[in-house]
């Protein structure tokens, strides 16, 4: 008999859980957690609703042992998260991160990040259309794994697929990671146009545009444009820009009322990745010279610097071109 794998989450939020409530089917889980918890703690403050399975184990030491570790952190929080596990694990143990969004004033994705701080470990992306407690609750779920190494991807996709979240392999972390990073960025403007009542057709516009703006991008950066209608892109754009409980959708939707960032954001105890996304999706589509009128626009939205009806005549007044 095949004993099962012990998998270390990192990160206690509510995706965080989410990952490890599924993983708990096929695997020893441990959860880690930055705040310590009281000795048998079974429900966590980011996903209350949800007992933990009792194979999972929390913890605020990171680990030492594991044998395919999750970091489910902040982007902005990877790189010191990242440092200290690197001097804890063993230097074949592969990582999987988990989150979506750039490094402010580095430009840098999850992986470049891993690239710098676990230098020579192997590593992949999990991203997809997943609200995090549905699949804590074990409701059906799909979700993309990528690294640029077909036989790694392939083992690891195996093995962290569980009965209720089936995994998709993929080859185009560029991609993947670019699609998690730009739907939050364009569920906000989504969002926008939902909160100051343009209609249903300006949503589906902003939508299926600025897909189109982030597929030209991944191509210029050397990615697969194809991903961006995948799970990792479509699927998850779908989830984000048309579903209540998305907090970059939420956010947007309030902002299309008229609120400003600094007060939504005030009220808010989640991370809405979006909002530091946008200024760095905005430079990289200058950078490598790929047109983004609409996420330019969502960006100026949430600064401040345009109203929604600014932002609406200025993509209309656009001269026109071909799709």
């Amino acid at each position: 008999m095949t004993s099962q794998p012990r998998i270390a989450v990192i990160g206690a939020g509510a995706w965080g859980i989410a990952l490890a409530c599924t993983l708990s089917q096929i695997a020893h889980v441990t959860l880690w957690t930055r705040t310590p918890v009281p000795d048998g703690t079974r429900t966590m403050p980011h996903l209350p609703q949800v007992t933990l399975p009792d194979n999972i184990t929390v913890t605020s030491t990171l680990p030492s042992e594991a044998d395919i570790v999750l970091l489910v952190v902040p982007t902005q929080g990877l790189r010191d998260t990242s440092l200290a596990l690197q001097k804890r694990l063993k230097p074949d143990v592969p990582v999987v991160t988990c989150c979506k969004g750039m490094e402010q004033g580095t430009f840098m994705l999850p992986l470049d990040i891993i690239a710098q701080t676990m230098p020579g470990r192997p590593a992949a992306v999990l991203s997809g259309p997943n609200f995090a407690i549905e699949v804590a609750q074990g409701m059906p779920a799909a979700a993309t794994l990528a690294a640029s190494d077909l036989p790694f991807v392939t083992e690891l996709t195996r093995r962290l697929t569980t009965p209720t979240l089936r995994l998709y392999a993929s080859t185009d972390p560029l991609g993947v990671q670019l699609a998690g990073a730009a739907k939050n960025v364009i569920a906000i403007g989504a969002g926008i146009s939902v909160g100051a009542e343009m209609g249903e057709n300006a949503r589906a516009a902003v939508i299926t545009r600025a897909l189109a703006e982030t597929a030209r991008l991944v191509n210029a950066m050397g990615g697969e444009g194809r991903t961006m209608y995948g799970l990792a892109g479509m699927g998850d754009l779908i989830l984000t820009a048309t579903g209540a409980g998305s907090r970059n959708y939420s956010l947007g939707v309030a902002l299309g009322r008229g609120e400003n960032v600094e007060d939504i954001l005030a009220k808010r105890d989640t991370v809405a990745e979006g909002v530091l996304t946008a200024p760095t999706l905005k430079k990289l589509g200058q950078r490598f010279d790929i047109e983004t009128p609409i996420i330019n626009v969502i960006t100026r939205l949430i600064s401040g610097e345009l109203t929604p009806h600014q932002a609406r005549d200025e993509l209309l007044d656009r001269p026109p071109c071909f799709e």
